[in-house]
């Protein structure tokens, strides 16, 4: 495992970026067919994509950076405010992605005056890809997104060649919910960790798929909005269910931790699992609002004429 993909010149390209951009690439590819085919915008799309990219890194940088400022806190200033813009040296959150993905969808919806959720549908397949792409590459990267030490059998046993990218974890955490310098040892003069963890990154992969094979389910719906919320659903339910329960993160609220070579590895609550909760409640609530309207005629959605294409720049 080695978590660059190409290195020239001292120029790399990462697995990580690499594999999200063609998942990304893949699915605005999907929603441009879909596009067309309900006699949307297709310029307006591409258009809005481009912005949603460039948006949504900012946006995971920033709430990856506001959720783990203890990474940043002990670096000095002004070198902190460029370890935070680095992105290349890692850490993005998939929800401050889909923040600025959305907020971009906003300011489109009110200066073109489109149907917000009729794009917005669109965009779920790119979003799932996206999220299989960067669980891969988290595997690439080695124990990156770690999960947390169980006695399981599913417990994942990371190569040598994967423990040697991030020997820091072997140092002593000040917060005892996230040390594993106990379960460390040296091997082959490198100190590294070996005890069995949950392979979330693997879990990741898997919710992504799930969810991509639902995209398609949910898109065959002429409801505007109804994949964009059932995305949010189980994407939500999916995430804090199974993957936070098992990663190595903080415990804002510690309700239930049990994790070492004799435990099952689980904790409750992470900021993750407690952003979950609201979104899981509001896709409820909206999932049921949708349900209630009729749903649009084939004909309505077959015979609709493409929008009118808009030249004017963003």
């Amino acid at each position: 495992m080695n978590p660059v993909f190409l290195n020239i010149g001292g120029f790399t390209i990462a697995w990580y970026g690499l594999l999200i951009m063609l998942g990304v690439v893949a699915g605005i590819y999907v929603g441009t067919n879909y596009a067309r085919r309900r006699g949307l915008n297709v310029d307006l799309f591409e258009r809005m994509i481009l912005w949603m990219l460039f948006w949504g890194i900012v946006g995971a940088r920033i709430v990856f950076v506001a959720t783990s400022w203890n990474m940043f806190a002990h670096i000095p200033f002004p070198r902190v405010l460029l370890d935070i813009v680095n992105i290349r040296g890692g850490g993005i959150s998939i929800h401050g992605g889909l923040i600025g993905g959305i907020l971009v969808m906003l300011y489109f919806t009110r200066k073109y005056k489109m149907d917000f959720y009729k794009y917005a549908d669109l965009c779920v397949p790119g979003v799932a890809f996206g999220i299989i792409g960067g669980r891969i590459g988290n595997i690439m990267n080695g124990t990156d997104t770690v999960g947390r030490v169980t006695g399981w059998p599913i417990g994942y046993h990371w190569p040598a060649s994967a423990r040697a990218f991030h020997d820091g974890m072997c140092v002593a955490n000040p917060n005892p919910d996230l040390d594993l310098s106990k379960y460390c040892q040296t091997i082959g003069g490198q100190l590294v960790m070996t005890a069995p963890v949950h392979y979330t990154q693997m879990y990741g992969v898997i919710i992504g798929i799930i969810l991509s094979i639902a995209a398609f389910y949910w898109l065959r719906s002429r409801r505007p909005g109804w994949a964009f919320w059932q995305f949010w659903l189980w994407y939500s339910v999916l995430r804090a269910g199974w993957e936070e329960t098992f990663r190595l993160n903080p415990l804002p609220v510690k309700s239930y931790l049990s994790q070492g070579l004799n435990e099952p590895g689980i904790g409750l609550w992470t900021e993750t699992q407690l952003i979950s909760v609201p979104l899981i409640l509001v896709s409820l609530w909206m999932l049921m609002r949708l349900r209630s309207r009729p749903e649009p005629l084939p004909t309505e959605v077959a015979s609709a004429a493409p929008e009118t294409v808009i030249k004017e720049t963003v």
